[in-house]
């Protein structure tokens, strides 16, 4: 379980919390159960590498509140619109007998046992976090899928995912998909030879010459000439007759 060390502030003003963040610190309020809310404030740079770790809003975390351990549950982090820096955090206590609403993500181990994958199949994701009601003491920290044996063809749903008892899928009332084992998708090229086209597109520009040759130019030459002969002769016909 990862910790982090904490402080007690007594700020009031927008003025103070400015001050706390140009220290280095983070403004943090804990809240959740009989207690009232607490200010604190956490080091941004212990923060920040917190963060940048996988699951951050799903993991317990101890803070070492001045000497006191508490744990606690990061819930929401806000952050500065331009810098992208950590500019506060909400903590939710953790106590005995609390349930939460919270998004625990999937994990997939043997991919490389799994003789769908080897095949070339594709796992297909649905869901890579599942939103479970639980005690907050018995959070899983996530929730895992063994591909081992796995073909192409097989779901994973809800149901084959052992839970505690007292933990429970917030959707209710049907056997969801989590993931899938599909078939690949293989896309045929057509097959055609080069030596193919290269000789059909010559026989296609022959084809183009001939029709030249042999159709427009000869046909319209003859013509005319046709022409050119009919006239004198119907001429010298009509001067006999006079």
């Amino acid at each position: 379980m990862n910790s982090l060390e904490a402080h007690i502030r007594e700020t009031n003003t927008k003025g103070e919390l400015n001050a706390v963040r140009e220290n280095g610190q983070v403004p943090a309020i804990i809240y959740g159960g009989k207690n009232e809310n607490q200010k604190v404030s956490v080091s941004k740079k212990s923060l920040k590498s917190l963060i940048e770790k996988e699951n951050f809003l799903s993991n317990i975390l101890t803070l070492n509140l001045d000497g006191k351990l508490q744990n606690v549950l990061p819930r929401e982090v806000k952050y500065h619109i331009i810098s992208d820096e950590p500019t506060h955090v909400d903590f939710l206590r953790i106590l005995p007998g609390l349930k939460i609403k919270i998004e625990v993500p999937v994990n997939f181990i043997n991919h490389e046992k799994s003789p769908g994958l080897k095949r070339g199949g594709v796992l297909n994701i649905v869901r890579r976090k599942v939103e479970l009601k639980c005690p907050s003491e018995k959070i899983p920290e996530n929730l895992i899928i063994d591909l081992d044996g796995v073909d192409i063809g097989q779901s994973f749903k809800i149901s084959s995912i052992k839970l505690d008892s007292e933990v429970s899928p917030t959707i209710q009332g049907r056997d969801f998909v989590i993931a899938t084992l599909a078939a690949p998708t293989v896309m045929k090229e057509p097959e055609k030879p080069a030596e193919a086209e290269t000789s059909e597109g010559e026989e296609g520009s022959e084809g183009v010459e001939v029709a030249a040759t042999d159709g427009d130019k000869p046909t319209a030459d003859g013509d005319k000439k046709e022409g050119e002969d009919k006239k004198p002769a119907e001429k010298k016909s009509s001067e006999e007759k006079k």
